[in-house]
């Protein structure tokens, strides 16, 4: 089994209801093709670097997945045809770093340091 992190963005206009339908369709799609999601995470709405699709925003999920090649051939299929996404990306990595979290705000940092 390989390891992967894949991170989706959905268009800014995504309800939280349509971004848990997103998490369910997509992990269902993993499981089904014997995969496993380790661990999801909601990064939530971030200001994109460019205009896409006309959307200067965007909401961040992030999974980190131990599959096979096939699961991630046919999650990228499936996301490719979705009006929901604007990009996908998946990158293949050696192991998961499940401790950091990147996007935590400015006060949840302060209040882990003391």
């Amino acid at each position: 089994m390989n390891l992967y992190e894949h991170t989706i963005i959905a268009r800014q206009d995504a309800s939280p209801g349509d971004i848990k339908q997103l998490v369910d369709k997509y992990s269902k799609i993993i499981n089904k093709n014997d995969g496993e999601i380790v661990k999801t995470e909601n990064w939530g709405l971030l200001h994109l670097s460019y205009i896409i699709k006309k959307n200067k925003k965007g909401s961040y999920i992030h999974f980190k997945i131990k599959c096979n090649g096939k699961a991630i051939r046919e999650l990228e299929k499936n996301e490719s045809i979705d009006k929901k996404l604007l990009r996908y990306l998946t990158v293949r990595v050696k192991k998961f770093d499940l401790e950091t979290n990147y996007f935590n705000n400015k006060d949840d940092l302060d209040k882990e340091k003391k």
